[in-house]
């Protein structure tokens, strides 16, 4: 987390095309290497690889796979904007107030959801490759 003033800081100048697409995919990488500074998103990695290595164990069928890299992946694009909540209240909020007390577990309810949902569905297709 940065904690420079918010005057000091200059907007990049607007792009197009091509230069656009690659600027994008810049701010995305400094996203995914931002959010590798959380531990809960590498303990999310983690459980990711154990889930797959243990789908292959139980031979599961590669739709099955399909379905839970999209689920991890939306798990991590809401870990994100979890982070980036607790980053913008973290610096509205410095102080305890109950707003950002909401913010963040609201925040941290989207995650534990999909967390539920990543597992529901692992659970699911490791019993069915055992049964």
């Amino acid at each position: 987390m940065t904690d420079e003033p918010l005057a000091s800081a200059s907007k990049p100048p607007r792009t197009r095309g091509w230069v656009h697409a690659v600027s994008a995919t810049a701010y995305s990488l400094a996203g995914f290497r931002r959010l590798l500074g959380e531990a809960a998103f590498r303990q999310e990695m983690a459980l990711a690889a154990a889930v797959f290595g243990l789908f292959a164990v139980v031979g599961a069928p590669l739709a099955s796979f399909g379905i839970q890299a999209i689920l991890f992946l939306v798990l991590m694009a809401v870990e994100a904007l979890n982070t980036a909540i607790e980053v913008l209240v973290d610096r509205i909020s410095p102080g305890f107030a109950r707003f950002a007390q909401e913010a963040k577990d609201l925040g941290s309810l989207a995650v534990f959801c999909l967390v539920l949902a990543n597992g529901g569905f692992a659970l699911f297709v490791v019993w069915h490759g055992w049964a």
